[in-house]
């Protein structure tokens, strides 16, 4: 990532201390949360909300507790973290991605944009890998959730840029020639 492209995190004190915080529970590996937290700063976001970004995948892929965000970062942020997340209760894959996307349509507008960066990021990431012929079949369940996630956003934010930006990224994956998709 470029460092103009993340200099903003100096001036935003919330998200730098998500990124710290971030890439401590995250051993490191911080790329996906720095690009989420970019889209969202460059789509115009407030810290709250890009601090959310930076962190939406902690609770989980961490040991991270919301009520640990929510004392670190505040409500606000532990929220849209919450409302991100999904329930690991919930066994189908299917079933649980179909109950992220109503969560995060009750949740509103801020975590639909958190979302919508999460999804723009992953697909890129799919992309990119079905460029090189690496599409496996676990990608196509991802492409369906992606897929509905667009629908969903497309409904809840239209016309917003990453809603634009995901809608493109899933083209351009139906767009490459056979045994990349």
């Amino acid at each position: 990532m470029a460092m103009a492209r993340t200099d903003f995190v100096k001036r935003a004190e919330l998200t730098r201390d998500a990124l710290a915080f971030a890439r401590e529970r995250h051993d490191g590996q911080v790329a996906h949360p720095v690009e989420v937290g970019c889209l969202l700063h460059e789509a115009g976001y407030a810290d709250e909300v890009v601090a959310a970004g930076v962190l939406h995948d902690v609770l989980e892929d961490t040991d991270a507790e919301q009520r640990e965000l929510e004392a670190q970062f505040g409500a606000d942020v532990a929220e849209l973290v919450a409302a991100v997340s999904d329930d690991p209760a919930i066994e189908d894959h299917a079933e649980r991605k179909a109950a992220l996307r109503r969560q995060v349509a009750r949740a509103g507008e801020c975590a639909a944009a958190v979302f919508a960066a999460d999804k723009v990021s992953k697909a890129r990431e799919l992309r990119v890998r079905a460029s090189r012929g690496r599409f496996e079949r676990r990608d196509e369940s991802k492409m369906a959730h992606y897929e509905a996630s667009l629908d969903m956003l497309s409904d809840l934010i239209p016309g917003r840029p990453l809603v634009d930006q995901l809608r493109m990224e899933l083209d351009a994956l139906h767009a490459l020639p056979p045994g990349g998709v």
